[in-house]
This record gives structure tokens, sequence and C-alpha cells, in this order.
């Protein structure tokens, strides 16, 4: 069976003051970030990845440049979160795990080829970022065994960062869509996951990409970080 990988890219993006949605903002070595993004799939899983696309704000300008993906549309993009557009992703996913990513995140090709190894083995994971700790940024901490315990803006004493990179086993897809329609429409999908952990027992491993670079790009001096790695 092919990976299955979203990208969540309806999302307005307001903040980084572009008329194109955020993925389609171009870098400097001429990609788009989903273009790089695209890039750092096959890379990792080869041509036979299936690649779906939640989109909403301006989905033509997305489905024209990308036209061999899947899309599944959020209508309620202005008025929802990223946990209502990874719901719909996971609703209209077939069997299986999948693999997510935020559509605004550039990332190391690496990232996705180290998380390969646990995609392989279907294990749950988070991709973290343990070099910094962000009060904005989504923090996490782990349990006894190694797994994520807390995973939100609101942790204290994190061990580090979620980049927006993630995975949900097949085993485990359904508790998270149960969550996932039980969230506040504003939630992260984060909130989704820490509940499918604390309520339904459910193990995600952090996966420490520390050493390989991923900016999510919200605002102008975050492109400019993330155009010093491509």
């Amino acid at each position: 069976m092919s990976t299955q990988i979203v990208i969540l890219a309806a999302g307005m993006g307001s903040r980084l003051g572009r008329s194109l949605p955020k993925p389609l903002t171009e870098l400097s070595d001429g990609r788009t970030i989903m273009r790089q993004q695209f890039d750092n799939v096959r890379a990792a899983f080869g041509d036979s990845a299936k690649v779906t696309i939640v989109v909403g704000y301006k989905l033509e300008h997305i489905i024209e440049a990308f036209p061999e993906a899947s899309y599944v549309y959020n209508e309620q993009y202005d008025q929802t979160n990223t946990s209502k557009s990874l719901l719909r992703a996971l609703q209209a996913s077939s069997a299986g795990g999948v693999l997510w990513m935020n559509g605004d995140v550039v990332f190391d090709p690496m990232a996705l080829v180290r998380a390969s190894k646990l995609v392989a083995r279907d294990q749950s994971f988070v991709s973290v970022n343990t070099a910094k700790v962000s009060d904005e940024e989504v923090k996490y901490t782990t349990g006894p065994e190694g797994y994520i315990q807390e995973l939100s803006k609101t942790v204290e004493n994190g061990l580090g960062e979620a980049v927006g990179i993630n995975y949900v086993a097949r085993r485990d897809k359904a508790a998270l869509v149960r969550q996932l329609q039980r969230v506040d429409d504003q939630d992260y999908f984060e909130r989704g996951i820490e509940l499918a952990i604390e309520q339904n027992g459910l193990r995600f491993e952090p996966v420490d990409i520390s050493d390989l670079y991923a900016v999510e790009v919200d605002f102008a001096e975050d492109l400019e970080r993330a155009n010093l790695f491509v």
C-alpha cells in the first residue's frame, strides 16, 4: 500500500501578508513552499506516495499548481482551525495510517526520510525540535515510557517544540478522528492528539529532528530564515 500524505493548506495565512495562499509563497531557490514539500515527499517515499491537500482559501490557485494531488475541501476554512482540516482529511483517507504536515513548513528532506522508518512500522509520531522552546509554539512533554504526554501551546516545562510533521497509525486513526470531532472549531489538531493520548491511550512517539532545519513560515522574518536553508 502506498503511503498516504496530507498537506493542510486551507488557511488564509494573513500574517504573512501575501495575496496567494501561504503554501504558494516562493522561496529563494524558485520553488514554492509546497513544491519543496512535494519534493521532500518524493525523496522519502517515492512517486507512489499519495498526496492529498486540504484546501479552502483561494483553493483554485493550489489546484492549478498541483494537479497531480487529490483534494479535500474545508468549506469553513475561515471559521475553523487545523483540527477540522485534519478531520476532513482523515475521514476521506483510505485504510491505513496517514502522515500529515502543515502547509507552511519548510524543512530538511531528511526529516521525512527519518520519519519513514516509523511509517514503515506503523508507529504514530510527532516530529519535534528540542533545541528551542518558544512560548508561542506548540510544546510537548513525555511520560515515563518516552511517549508524548502533553502537546499544546500552554505546556509548561516543555521538552521541545512540535514542528508540524506527524503520523497516525492505522490502529490509532479512528480514535483520533473521534477526538477531532469533539474539539472546538478553533482548536489546533494537537488538541485532538492530546485527548486521544489521555482518553484512548494512544502512543505517539517523539521523533527528534533538532539537527535538521524546519521553519514554520508565519511572518516575513520566518521566510528570510527559511531561505537560508533551501
